[in-house]
């Protein structure tokens, strides 16, 4: 078996990596690269690899920095199936299509300026048209199911305890008269996180391919970082502002509304309007609640003590249509503004930050890991001026990053999960983690004379068996 490592490799964007087993391949994540535009678009473009003879794709889950590259697979004629759970398929076939919607926009919008100065026009990566054609080659399947999806391999999806329908994926390899079991994190969750259940630790493997996100830092503890959000929200109502939050429209948008219920039922918050403004985040909140089968034990308790939704409330309103979400920016009184994208490269989060970020009465709240030479980072990093659609602006919006909200596992989770196979695994490989944070972890594992470990550049390969 040969593993290529052509995303999420050194850094933590654009998930990817290329299986050749049994002169068969496997592709385990198909995501977009994320960072400076041009080379974004460079990076996303083009495979390493003939997408007409890789035989089978496997997702962990339905971020778009894990699947936001389907389409464009599809469109250079990828026809195999695309393994992953039932949830994950749903919020997929969502997140593709209004990714590719975004881009359409976006590029019009970009091109029209580009026009009157005269500068060539570019295309988007993928259209909706090419979107539209992943959900054909989605194959549901349930946690700890087996199946196989090339010859040799036996592989299962279980919790892991990131977003609705998050897996790690478990491979059982056969290859030469060998047995070999690779098992891969994904993105590891954390416990306590809102509406979903606990990440699944490994057994045994042989090898583990993991993330490293937040090696080099523990947590602080969710209660904490909910209190603080409050807190920020509070001090913005208080001077009359607008809290404005670039999430994920794929779990951190609930995660974020389920709290907002839950501080505003208890009163610690007053009834300030609270607006969810992201098509996607809308139709993914619509899939949680049909996936309601999947939410924890907490959850649960809460629905049934308050006899309340989980992901709505009184004074919540999703934001369906454009014309709606342009009045919110002539509106002057209080309020909190949900929007994607995560890292705010796209998508109507821009003409709120446009409109909203050179007030200093309002709060831009940052819940996430921020890529870098994306604008959540050079706003996160508290830059005094940003470009947004191409034009400068002034930052006096007070700026509030809220680091203990991440769904990934810190530190301390990633020693636990990697002692889990401290006496069975030959390797530990990381991945989906940028040298800063991996660097630190690999001295941890060293300190606890866990396997050797192995942190791929981009392009790097490595033979296992």
């Amino acid at each position: 078996m040969k593993i290529h490592f052509l995303g999420a490799a050194q850094t933590v964007t654009g998930s990817q990596y290329y299986l050749e087993i049994n002169g068969k391949t496997l592709l385990l994540e198909c995501g977009l690269y994320q960072g400076k535009r041009a080379e974004s678009y460079n990076y996303n473009k083009s495979f390493q690899f003939n997408p007409r003879k890789l035989d089978a794709v496997i997702l962990s889950h339905a971020h778009v920095d894990h699947c936001g590259n389907l389409p464009n697979l599809v469109k250079n004629e990828y026809t195999g199936p695309i393994y992953c759970t039932s949830a994950t398929a749903d919020l997929t076939d969502l997140l593709v299509r209004d990714s590719a919607h975004i881009q359409e926009s976006d590029i019009e919008y970009l091109n029209k300026k580009k026009k009157r100065k005269g500068e060539p026009l570019v295309e988007p990566l993928y259209t909706v048209e090419d979107a539209v054609l992943v959900k054909d080659l989605l194959v549901h399947k349930n946690y700890d199911d087996e199946f196989e999806p090339i010859p040799g391999v036996i592989a299962k999806l279980v919790d892991a305890g990131h977003i609705l329908g998050s897996a790690a994926i478990v491979l059982d390899i056969s290859e030469n008269g060998q047995k070999t079991r690779l098992w891969f994190s994904g993105d590891i969750g954390r416990p306590g996180l809102p509406l979903i259940s606990d990440p699944i630790l490994p057994d045994h493997c042989d090898y583990l391919m993991m993330e490293s996100t937040y090696g080099d830092k523990s947590h602080e503890n969710l209660d904490d970082a909910f209190n603080e959000m409050r807190s920020v929200m509070l001090r913005t109502f208080e001077r009359r502002g607008k809290v404005i939050i670039p999430a994920f429209a794929v779990g951190r948008t609930q995660e974020i509304v389920f709290a907002l219920n839950q501080m505003i039922l208890s009163g610690d918050l007053p009834r300030i309007p609270v607006f969810v403004d992201s098509p996607l985040a809308v139709k993914t909140t619509d899939i949680f609640i049909e996936h309601k089968e999947v939410f924890d034990k907490e959850t649960h308790d809460f629905i049934r003590q308050y006899r309340h939704p989980a992901l709505n409330f009184e004074g919540l309103t999703y934001i369906r249509s454009v014309e709606e979400s342009k009045e919110l920016n002539s509106r002057q009184d209080p309020m909190v503004i949900i929007s994607a994208s995560g890292m705010a490269e796209a998508g109507r989060i821009l003409h709120h930050l446009k409109n909203n970020i050179e007030n200093p009465r309002n709060t831009v709240m940052i819940v996430s890991w921020q890529a870098p030479h994306t604008l959540g980072r050079r706003i996160a990093d508290r830059e005094p001026r940003v470009k947004i659609y191409g034009e400068e602006y002034q930052v006096r919006a007070e700026v509030s990053t809220i680091g203990g909200l991440s769904a990934h596992a810190g530190q301390d989770l990633l020693i636990k999960y990697a002692h889990q196979v401290k006496k069975s695994a030959k390797k530990i490989i990381l991945v989906h983690g940028e040298p800063r944070s991996s660097d630190v972890l690999i001295e941890k594992f060293k300190e606890n004379k866990f396997p050797s470990t192995y942190y791929p550049e981009r392009f790097e390969s490595i033979e296992l068996i």
